[in-house]
């Protein structure tokens, strides 16, 4: 079952990316990371859309895994931004 979650996206489960009226680094980067297999996101992206709540029944056992398994891809904007992330977000469900 976890590898079927793996290969889908947030396109898969919110659907195609809609351009919204304005632009900013947040939109861009979800723009960026919106069709990506779930398992090919990198921290900063898991983060990111952990933050905007999207997915976020879906990313939280992504996220919670690579904390596990010690996977740092030096991507964060700071250290600990993963784990505050799904602290967040799991104040959501």
């Amino acid at each position: 079952m976890a590898d079927s979650i793996d290969n889908i996206s947030v396109a898969d489960i919110l659907g195609p990316w809609v351009d919204p009226d304005s632009d900013s680094g947040l939109i861009a980067r979800c723009r960026k990371a919106w069709n990506k297999p779930l398992r090919d996101l990198s921290s900063e992206e898991l983060a990111t859309f952990l933050r905007q709540r999207f997915a976020v029944e879906q990313l939280l056992p992504v996220a919670k895994k690579r904390l596990e398994d010690g996977i740092d891809d030096d991507t964060e904007m700071f250290d600990g931004e993963l784990q505050q992330a799904i602290e967040y977000a799991s104040k959501a469900i």
